[in-house]
């Protein structure tokens, strides 16, 4: 099924009230589908590939499986199925921030078989794993293989983070919400002796445990966590480099008022404080002086224009002219698509591009070639197409 969005200049072909608001510049954004890949998923929430050349998608439901889809297919079987080890919220009536919420491929995956699970145990903790493929069947994980290479205790049951990804420089990106409840109350964001509200850099292999890279920001601070990348985070929903420059963008949830956009230019050398708790995208929350070491955000938007950001991609696939470049982020409760760029002298822009989706959006995914995938929560794959 294909749901046709015409969006350059705002016509309208379905009977749902999508346009395009686009901001002062000159970029014309592009007329798009959504094609519909795979439904029936229990709370989807990330897609993703193996990088291994076998064009298969890897799809995480809450509740603890991956399932793959091969050639728009959902295969009868889930790759892997640890929802014995997932916190049962994630399975149960109702919203839950906990179950499992990440998942990424070991760079060498191909030749190792290797990825790596980021999931809320049945004591309400964070638990990141390593697992292989299994050995007699590529679309199989072995369920034994399981090592756990960190463990966090989470003091309240929202803003786990969750998400993983691998950077360019080889390196395993685990990210870490504030530790929950409202506001910040333990400070953990801005305290640098601990793993909440962070971003940690971590070098990962085929076995054993996780070391640190000699030249992570904090290795030679006796008060801070050698791990941290990157702080001052509320919840970092999803965050991904783009995969032509290496530059890093952050989806961070927002507490009472704003939404926001971190980046980290390729080649950084990490340490950036993002502001929170003291900063809510670029304001102010409580009167206390800004960290010198303040990072704004490039882009941030209010609760009157959604309620929970789910960090994208810059679209670097070669399917839909017109979007090379561009920033793509959504919002999870109010459906929106924004469009992020910087034009030629390194302002910010961005536009609500495709409004009214009727998506609740759980999370952005790439496959191989670079098409971008929305991943709706309500249980559907879709896939950003040109349009016809």
């Amino acid at each position: 099924m294909k749901r046709l969005l015409g969006f350059a200049f705002g016509c309208l072909l379905i009977s749902m009230p999508l346009f395009t608001a686009l901001a002062q510049s000159d970029v014309v954004l592009p007329d798009v589908e959504m094609t519909e890949i795979a439904r029936g998923f229990s709370r989807p929430l990330f897609v993703t590939h193996a990088g291994d050349g076998s064009e298969r998608l890897f799809l995480v439901e809450q509740g603890g499986r991956i399932w793959i889809i091969d050639e728009e297919a959902r295969l009868d079987t889930p790759f892997l199925d640890i929802s014995q080890l997932v916190s049962p919220e994630a399975n149960g009536a109702g919203y839950s921030e906990r179950g499992f919420l990440g998942l990424a491929f070991h760079p060498d995956y191909a030749e190792n078989g290797v990825f790596f699970v980021d999931y809320t145990d049945t004591s309400g903790n964070t638990v990141v794993a390593r697992y292989h493929v299994s050995a007699d069947d590529p679309n199989l994980a072995d369920p034994d293989s399981a090592e756990i290479i960190l463990t966090q205790q989470q003091p309240y049951a929202n803003h786990n983070g969750g998400h993983l990804v691998f950077g360019p420089d080889g390196y395993l990106y685990v990210g870490f919400g504030d530790g929950g409840s409202q506001g910040d109350p333990n400070g953990n964001a801005q305290n640098r002796s601990v793993w909440l509200g962070k971003i940690l850099r971590i070098a990962v292999g085929t076995e054993g445990d996780y070391t640190i890279p000699e030249d992570n920001p904090f290795v030679d601070d006796a008060n801070a966590a050698p791990e941290i990348w990157a702080y001052g985070l509320r919840n970092p929903w999803r965050f991904n480099f783009d995969r032509e420059t290496g530059d890093l963008y952050i989806g961070d949830v927002g507490g009472s008022a704003w939404e926001e956009v971190d980046f980290q230019p390729a080649g950084s050398p990490g340490g950036a404080n993002y502001g929170w708790n003291i900063y809510e995208g670029m304001h102010p929350t409580g009167g206390r002086p800004a960290p010198e070491d303040l990072v704004l955000p490039i882009i941030e938007y209010s609760h009157r224009e959604g309620v929970s950001i789910s960090g994208g991609y810059v679209y670097r696939g070669s399917e839909i002219e017109g979007l090379q470049g561009i920033y793509l982020y959504g919002d999870f409760g109010f459906g929106t698509i924004w469009a992020a760029w910087r034009d030629d002298i390194g302002d910010w822009h961005t536009t609500p591009w495709l409004t009214n989706t009727g998506y609740t959006i759980s999370s952005f995914g790439e496959d191989e070639a670079g098409n971008l995938y929305i991943v709706n929560y309500a249980g559907v794959l879709i896939r950003l197409d040109p349009a016809a």
